[in-house]
Protein backbone atom coordinates (compact mmCIF):
# COMPACT_ATOMS: atom_id res chain seq x y z
CA UNK A 1 0.00 0.00 0.00
CA UNK A 2 1.05 3.68 -0.92
CA UNK A 3 -1.18 6.85 0.57
CA UNK A 4 -2.06 8.33 -2.77
CA UNK A 5 -3.59 11.60 -1.05
CA UNK A 6 -3.72 12.95 2.49
CA UNK A 7 -5.72 15.47 3.94
CA UNK A 8 -3.77 16.39 7.18
CA UNK A 9 -6.80 18.53 8.51
CA UNK A 10 -9.48 15.84 7.96
CA UNK A 11 -7.37 13.22 9.57
CA UNK A 12 -7.68 11.32 6.49
CA UNK A 13 -5.53 9.78 3.69
CA UNK A 14 -6.29 7.52 0.77
CA UNK A 15 -3.69 4.61 -0.63
CA UNK A 16 -3.18 2.74 -4.02
CA UNK A 17 -3.30 -0.83 -3.12
CA UNK A 18 -2.08 -4.01 -5.23
CA UNK A 19 -4.56 -7.23 -5.84
CA UNK A 20 -2.76 -9.17 -2.98
CA UNK A 21 -3.16 -6.80 -0.69
CA UNK A 22 -6.61 -7.40 -1.33
CA UNK A 23 -7.29 -10.65 -1.04
CA UNK A 24 -4.93 -10.96 2.18
CA UNK A 25 -6.48 -8.85 3.91
CA UNK A 26 -9.62 -7.95 5.70
CA UNK A 27 -11.65 -4.67 6.34
CA UNK A 28 -10.91 -2.89 2.93
CA UNK A 29 -14.19 -2.54 1.67
CA UNK A 30 -15.03 0.80 3.34
CA UNK A 31 -13.48 3.66 5.10
CA UNK A 32 -12.28 3.36 8.75
CA UNK A 33 -10.40 4.20 11.62
CA UNK A 34 -6.90 2.25 10.77
CA UNK A 35 -3.73 1.39 13.75
CA UNK A 36 -0.53 2.97 12.34
CA UNK A 37 2.86 3.05 14.12
CA UNK A 38 6.26 5.26 12.55
CA UNK A 39 8.93 3.11 11.12
CA UNK A 40 11.57 1.97 12.76
CA UNK A 41 15.11 3.77 11.73
CA UNK A 42 18.23 2.30 11.29
CA UNK A 43 19.84 4.22 14.49
CA UNK A 44 17.44 3.58 16.57
CA UNK A 45 17.38 0.98 19.64
CA UNK A 46 15.49 -2.11 19.19
CA UNK A 47 13.65 -3.55 21.97
CA UNK A 48 10.21 -4.94 20.64
CA UNK A 49 8.86 -7.08 17.96
CA UNK A 50 10.28 -7.55 14.39
CA UNK A 51 7.23 -6.69 12.11
CA UNK A 52 6.48 -4.75 8.87
CA UNK A 53 3.12 -4.12 8.59
CA UNK A 54 2.83 -6.86 5.75
CA UNK A 55 -0.49 -9.12 6.30
CA UNK A 56 0.10 -12.59 6.24
CA UNK A 57 -3.53 -14.17 7.02
CA UNK A 58 -6.89 -13.30 8.16
CA UNK A 59 -7.44 -14.57 11.55
CA UNK A 60 -11.29 -14.33 13.14
CA UNK A 61 -11.66 -12.69 16.90
CA UNK A 62 -13.44 -15.69 19.46
CA UNK A 63 -13.78 -13.51 22.26
CA UNK A 64 -12.36 -9.82 23.75
CA UNK A 65 -13.18 -10.43 27.59
CA UNK A 66 -12.29 -7.92 30.48
CA UNK A 67 -9.67 -10.21 32.86
CA UNK A 68 -9.31 -7.63 36.06
CA UNK A 69 -7.86 -4.84 34.42
CA UNK A 70 -6.60 -6.16 31.44
CA UNK A 71 -8.37 -7.44 28.46
CA UNK A 72 -8.02 -11.11 27.23
CA UNK A 73 -8.39 -11.06 23.45
CA UNK A 74 -8.48 -14.45 21.80
CA UNK A 75 -8.20 -15.25 17.87
CA UNK A 76 -8.44 -17.86 15.65
CA UNK A 77 -5.05 -17.74 13.46
CA UNK A 78 -5.86 -19.93 9.91
CA UNK A 79 -3.74 -22.91 10.02
CA UNK A 80 -0.76 -21.80 7.13
CA UNK A 81 0.08 -19.00 10.16
CA UNK A 82 -0.03 -21.96 12.90
CA UNK A 83 3.61 -22.84 12.78
CA UNK A 84 4.61 -19.21 13.43
CA UNK A 85 2.94 -18.60 16.66
CA UNK A 86 4.63 -19.51 19.75
CA UNK A 87 3.94 -18.70 23.67
CA UNK A 88 5.70 -15.24 24.59
CA UNK A 89 6.01 -14.82 20.48
CA UNK A 90 4.66 -12.21 18.76
CA UNK A 91 2.50 -11.41 16.58
CA UNK A 92 0.61 -8.29 14.80
CA UNK A 93 -3.18 -8.20 15.52
CA UNK A 94 -4.24 -5.30 12.82
CA UNK A 95 -1.13 -3.56 12.45
CA UNK A 96 -0.93 -3.65 16.62
CA UNK A 97 2.32 -5.82 17.65
CA UNK A 98 1.46 -8.00 20.39
CA UNK A 99 3.00 -10.62 22.57
CA UNK A 100 0.83 -14.18 22.54
CA UNK A 101 0.71 -15.53 26.05
CA UNK A 102 -0.92 -18.89 25.07
CA UNK A 103 -1.72 -21.27 22.19
CA UNK A 104 -3.81 -24.33 21.46
CA UNK A 105 -3.53 -26.22 17.97
CA UNK A 106 -6.91 -26.87 16.43
CA UNK A 107 -7.24 -28.67 13.00
CA UNK A 108 -8.05 -25.46 11.51
CA UNK A 109 -5.27 -23.53 13.06
CA UNK A 110 -4.66 -22.17 16.33
CA UNK A 111 -5.87 -19.86 18.89
CA UNK A 112 -4.16 -17.74 20.39
CA UNK A 113 -4.66 -15.72 23.83
CA UNK A 114 -3.20 -12.30 24.48
CA UNK A 115 -3.42 -9.52 26.71
CA UNK A 116 -4.48 -5.95 26.22
CA UNK A 117 -3.70 -3.55 28.72
CA UNK A 118 -6.11 -0.89 29.15
CA UNK A 119 -3.56 1.72 27.11
CA UNK A 120 -3.75 -0.56 24.04
CA UNK A 121 -7.12 -1.03 24.21
CA UNK A 122 -8.30 2.58 24.56
CA UNK A 123 -5.71 3.89 21.91
CA UNK A 124 -5.84 1.47 19.25
CA UNK A 125 -8.98 0.16 16.96
CA UNK A 126 -8.62 -3.39 18.84
CA UNK A 127 -10.99 -2.30 21.88
CA UNK A 128 -13.80 -2.29 19.39
CA UNK A 129 -13.05 -6.17 18.40
CA UNK A 130 -16.38 -8.76 19.00
CA UNK A 131 -16.37 -12.12 18.35
CA UNK A 132 -16.54 -13.24 14.54
CA UNK A 133 -14.40 -10.62 13.57
CA UNK A 134 -11.55 -11.36 11.09
CA UNK A 135 -8.46 -9.25 12.02
CA UNK A 136 -5.28 -9.22 9.48
CA UNK A 137 -2.50 -11.04 11.25
CA UNK A 138 1.31 -10.62 10.26
CA UNK A 139 3.89 -13.12 11.92
CA UNK A 140 7.06 -12.33 13.32
CA UNK A 141 9.88 -11.53 11.35
CA UNK A 142 12.34 -13.62 12.50
CA UNK A 143 9.83 -16.79 12.33
CA UNK A 144 9.35 -16.00 8.65
CA UNK A 145 13.55 -16.64 7.89
CA UNK A 146 14.03 -19.06 10.47
CA UNK A 147 10.87 -21.28 8.24
CA UNK A 148 12.96 -20.01 5.05
CA UNK A 149 16.09 -21.23 6.22
CA UNK A 150 14.75 -24.89 8.04
CA UNK A 151 12.96 -25.52 4.64
CA UNK A 152 16.13 -24.80 2.39
CA UNK A 153 18.39 -26.74 5.32
CA UNK A 154 20.24 -29.81 3.37
CA UNK A 155 18.54 -33.13 4.55
CA UNK A 156 21.00 -34.88 7.23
Amino acid sequence: MTVASLDAAARRFSIDISGESLQRTAGLGAPGPVNLEKALRANDRLGGHLVSGHVDGVGKVVALTPVGESWQLRIVAPRELARFLAYKGSVAVNGVSLTVNQVADRDDGAEININLIPHTVSHTTLGGLAAGDAVNLEIDLIARYVERMLSLAPAQ
